[in-house]
């Protein structure tokens, strides 16, 4: 260890690093080189003579894992470092299981399923128990099995408790414990654990065999928890277990980046610590070295308004920095506009890489505008964490029925739709179809559609299945070139069952599913809205040919990393980029209207603006749009609550000079698109649900009624300027003007949504 690492570190640093015994918490603020300190500790006991073999590290990513593997064997050598016991919770105590797992009658060459294998398993016993899988679905079944592992439940425990059979007799799921108890037998029958196993069987190994506990306690002299606010239950209680003993536990996290308790997370791990080692040393990590000094200040104003933290002062040493940008879009697809546009001219006069850049938003569906704006001016983007919206598996389908609708002899889309929302068309039907389409030479919709001719190969219950399909596929046909593209596209989302299909889903995923369709009409509807205002085919048919143009995109080198990344919030967490942009900041997206009736989940939602605003390294950009299509209709918000929790002078307004929005308004610097006031949240208080919030305009610019403009007016417009109207067309609420601009020249608008004044 010819390189001395403790120059590397500051003086609270050198402190965490160097004082190795008794239990240790390490709270690091966001930037503040948690990493660097976790791995120089391990690498400091190593120092001290501890045997590698005797530390464990726990980390939640393999990623995190292999790096902190990697420096460790820089400083201390590969040989000595390849004996830790370092990965994630899963893989430590899997390797553990592998080794006592004949004890819980497991051979150590068990398999791990996955979450689709899971899925399988649980859809096959439903299947054996004839149930029906609308109502048990396998995705909701498997959620709530997860649940209960990983809050040490085990299915006899399960079907014991009568709380939990009130609850499934009420979600209509009465038998739902038989299928825990079913998936149970069957995964130990084929020697398997599912993910939550992993942690649940070691828990009962160190429960009912008190020798195994005492080895691994003996064996794990010093024990090291990353991300320790992250952890659930059944991880908690393993970890305290193991450091019964000799007490060397030191965890290491942030509660202000306690953003996962859908997942299980319990943020009270880390909060009461102190509870659980009386005699712990507290070390806080408070210098940033990621984020200019002006973002780590507007992130501690914003946090600061959590009750349920552990206080620091988190600092940063850098430049101050520029302001906190701010931008107000009128509508959804102006934000995305305004977004491209900014990083666009950002990355050319400052020199930067597209790399440079992040957009996070708070829900998957808010991808799609950004996606389509970035294309359109040839910026290259990836999305991190998921799929392009285009890819997603809810879209793919509603655009394979689309595909029928306008096409029935595409042999893929048919492929898709035949089955899905399931009536009873199963592989062996479909692979029937396609032998004989092949063998007569014919299109598979064609030996479809006339099934019954073909007795041998279907019965009667089939043959009704497969008209059943053809027939809705045919009436969802009906004037697919006189409808206009938002309704025939609504009309098929509703008759195909797809939206009854995922409207009745409660996961959060089958939730974003639903949202992402939402987001799917949303984009046709202005489609629509502007082919008609420009007089082009507003047709089903048009709108799929320019999908299928904006999705074909060129096929990259895989080394081509230099492209602006969209990400969730959630997705950000560990991540940091010079430049992000926070869009989406309205009251009805951020926070989640779902958390606003608890203060505890209020509370999440912040720490979430907390994570997502100090990924920033040199600026951050805030964005919303104070109109938002939501099921076709463009809906008003007021900007998020985070937004005042800023301190004004951290923040400046590009599109206005440097003036807030609201400065016209005659209100001092109080915002009038505000709430008066806003709630005091208490941890534990109940919060009434927000009402819908009267919007006031933001600037002294107020419209005229689209039925006050006349042809040969005078009028104006907040971006093209002064103008006069050349002709009006069509009936209300529809009619169209024709404005000739002094600046901006001929435009065809909507009156409804054009925002025109009568001068």
């Amino acid at each position: 260890m010819a390189h001395n690492y403790l120059n590397d570190l500051n003086e609270a640093q050198q402190k965490a690093v160097i004082n190795t015994d008794g239990p240790a918490l390490i709270i690091a603020g966001a930037g503040a080189g948690k990493t660097r300190v976790l791995t120089y500790r391990i690498a400091h006991l190593i120092q001290k003579g501890v045997p590698a073999g005797k530390i464990l590290a726990l980390t939640f990513t393999n990623k995190a894992a292999g790096e902190m593997k990697a420096r460790i064997s820089r400083i201390a050598g590969p040989e000595i470092a390849r004996f830790l016991w370092m990965g994630t919770f899963h893989s430590i105590f899997a390797r553990i299981l592998r080794i006592e797992g004949d004890r819980l009658g497991y051979k150590s060459n068990y398999t791990i399923y996955d979450s689709t294998d899971t899925k399988s398993l649980i859809r096959t016993i439903i299947k054996e128990l004839n149930l029906d899988d609308n109502i048990y679905k396998p995705g909701v079944i498997a959620a709530r099995i997860s649940s209960a592992k990983n809050n040490l439940i085990t299915s006899s425990m399960y079907a014991a408790n009568s709380s939990m059979q009130e609850y499934d007799k009420s979600s209509r799921m009465p038998l739902l414990a038989d299928i825990y108890k079913a998936y149970s037998s069957r995964c130990f029958k084929a020697n398997a654990m599912d993910f939550d196993d992993l942690l649940l069987n070691t828990n009962i190994l160190f429960r009912d065999f008190p020798d195994v506990l005492a080895s691994y306690q003996e064996r794990f002299r010093y024990i090291l928890v990353d991300e320790y606010q992250d952890t659930n239950y059944s991880q908690y209680l393993i970890v305290n277990k193991l450091a019964a003993i000799h007490h060397n536990l030191c965890v290491v996290g942030d509660d202000a980046q306690s953003i996962y308790s859908f997942r299980g997370a319990r943020i009270e791990n880390i909060l009461e610590f102190r509870n659980d080692y009386t005699e712990y040393k507290l070390y806080k990590l408070e210098q940033n070295y990621r984020s200019t000094q002006t973002i780590v200040n507007a992130a501690n104003a914003v946090i600061a308004n959590n009750e349920g933290q552990i206080q620091k002062n988190v600092y940063s040493k850098n430049e101050p920095g520029e302001k906190i940008n701010v931008l107000q879009a009128m509508t959804d697809t102006e934000e995305g506009f305004n977004v491209a546009s900014d990083i666009f001219d950002k990355r050319f006069s400052h020199q930067l890489s597209w790399s440079d850049f992040a957009v996070l938003y708070r829900t998957n569906a808010q991808s799609r505008i950004f996606e389509e704006t970035l294309r359109r001016k040839n910026i290259p983007y990836k999305i991190y964490g998921g799929l392009s919206f285009y890819d997603r598996k809810e879209i793919k389908d509603i655009l394979a029925y689309f595909r029928m609708v306008i096409n029935p002899e595409d042999e893929e889309a048919l492929k898709r739709s035949v089955n899905y929302p399931k009536r009873g068309i199963g592989d062996t039907t479909v692979e029937k179809i396609l032998e004989l389409s092949a063998s007569h030479d014919m299109t598979a919709w064609t030996i479809l559609s006339d099934a019954g001719k073909y007795p041998d190969h279907f019965n009667a219950g089939t043959a009704r299945k497969l008209s059943g399909y053809s027939e809705m596929i045919n009436t969802l046909a009906l004037n697919k070139e006189k409808s206009d593209a938002y309704s025939k596209a609504k009309e098929i989302a509703f008759g195909s069952g797809i939206m009854k299909e995922l409207r009745d889903g409660k996961l959060p995923e089958e939730i974003s599913r639903y949202e992402n369709l939402e987001e799917l009409l949303n984009a046709i509807k202005i489609f629509t809205e502007a082919a008609e205002t420009n007089g082009e085919p507003a047709t089903l048919s048009a709108y799929m040919e320019n999908v299928a143009l904006l999705t074909d995109q060129d096929n990259e080198k895989s080394e081509d990393r230099d492209k602006v990344t969209l990400m969730t919030m959630h997705s950000a967490k560990g991540l940091e980029f010079k430049h992000v942009y926070i869009v989406g900041m309205e009251d009805t997206l951020f926070p989640s209207p779902m958390s606003t009736g608890s203060a505890k989940e209020l509370e999440e939602e912040r720490r979430l603006f907390y994570v997502a605003l100090t990924r920033a390294e040199k600026q951050a950009t805030l964005s919303y749009a104070r109109n938002r299509y939501k099921w076709g209709n463009l809906e008003t918000s007021n900007p998020s609550r985070f937004l005042r929790e800023l301190d004004p002078k951290f923040l400046q307004y590009p599109q206005t000079g440097g003036k807030p929005f609201w400065a016209k308004s005659g209100h001092g610097d109080k915002p009038s698109v505000f709430r008066d006031e806003p709630a005091v949240y208490k941890p534990g208080s109940k919060l009434k649900k927000l009402s819908k919030p009267v919007v006031k305009p933001a600037t002294s610019f107020n419209e005229s009624s689209p039925s006050e403009f006349s042809e040969g007016d005078m009028v104006i417009h907040e971006r093209f300027g002064k103008g006069s109207i050349v002709s009006i067309e069509g009936e209300p609420p529809n009619n169209t003007a024709t404005v000739n601009f002094n600046k901006e020249g001929k435009k065809k608008l909507l009156l409804r949504f054009a925002k025109l004044k009568k001068l």
